[in-house]
């Protein structure tokens, strides 16, 4: 009896510049897939929220369970963890502007004295994706656009600029806003992110001790068995391939960002060895720490593990 293929699940890092509070990618390129419209076998997720615009094309996009098309003027939403992958289905491909920001940073920024609405606000901007047509959603496209355009032109005061649009527009985006939802025919039931979200935040802040599958479990107020195969459905990968991935990013960044030994690298990403810090840092990145750090001078702040 065959099995059905594992799909692949690639974790792309992106950085925000120091003193900047997105990054952008403008005019990228999705790929035309020569006509086969289907999900295939890869897909990513990313360490930030990203905001996309179509500028022209079209397409679909498939999430874990189920698939959106898209043209121009669509408007995306996908918070950090999100399992999708963009297909054009011109040959021609399609063309997006794409940012990314850390919401929780901007919110708290902004809002220093009121905890309790930046929580609600971040609850719903990462619960799920969310997708809006520029038809039915004129005003949060115009102001995805005038953010875009903000970054292309650099004036003074354009930071302030910037700040005050990405305020409005997670408020637009964490109030919901009649959320437009067109599914097809490939949607099916799914588990969501938020049932094993409670074990994203606990790795997130507990990558460096030693972590076990009950505590994870317990986040989420799950059966061990249970859990574990949520999550294997959701993020294609299992927990310690998931503790891995973060504690491998956040020893990249040490290692672009400071002078540290691989030794205290290892050690502050929750390594008790370096001969497993350097295979597992080799199995993600491709590379070894020493390499990685000999090219990171190259790097335009983009990197993909």
């Amino acid at each position: 009896m065959s099995s059905r293929k594992k799909r692949e699940a690639e974790f792309q890092y992106y950085e925000i510049p120091h003193g900047e509070r997105l990054l952008a990618l403008p005019n990228q390129r999705v790929a035309w897939d020569y006509g086969n419209i289907q999900e295939s076998d890869k897909r990513h997720f990313h360490n930030l929220l990203e905001i996309g615009c179509c500028i022209s094309g079209s397409g679909r996009i498939f999430f874990q369970s189920h698939a959106i098309d898209y043209g121009p003027g669509m408007i995306t939403v996908i918070p950090q963890n999100i399992l999708h992958e963009t297909v054009s289905r011109t040959h021609t491909g399609s063309r997006w502007d794409y940012f990314y920001i850390n919401p929780g940073d901007l919110l708290r920024e902004f809002y220093p004295d009121n905890p309790l609405f930046v929580k609600r606000i971040l609850e719903r901007v990462n619960s799920r994706e969310q997708y809006y047509p520029e038809a039915l959603h004129a005003s949060l496209a115009s102001l995805v656009r005038l953010i875009n355009d903000g970054c292309k032109v650099r004036a003074d005061y354009s930071g302030e600029y910037i700040r005050g649009l990405l305020l409005a527009l997670l408020t637009a985006v964490g109030n919901g806003g009649a959320k437009y939802e067109h599914r097809t025919e490939y949607e099916k039931p799914r588990e969501d992110l938020c049932q094993i979200s409670g074990a994203l935040e606990y790795i997130g802040t507990n990558y460096m001790e030693h972590i076990r599958l009950k505590a994870l479990a317990d986040a989420c107020n799950l059966s061990e068995t249970h859990f574990r195969r949520l999550f294997v459905a959701y993020m294609h990968m299992t927990p310690v391939e998931y503790i891995n991935l973060v504690r491998i990013k956040q020893a990249c960044t040490m290692i672009e960002r400071t002078d540290c030994s691989m030794e205290e690298a290892a050690e502050q990403a929750g390594y008790t060895a370096v001969s497993t810090f350097n295979r597992n840092f080799r199995k993600i990145v491709g590379t070894s720490p020493y390499q990685y750090r000999k090219n990171s001078r190259d790097r335009n702040g983009k990197h993909v593990l």
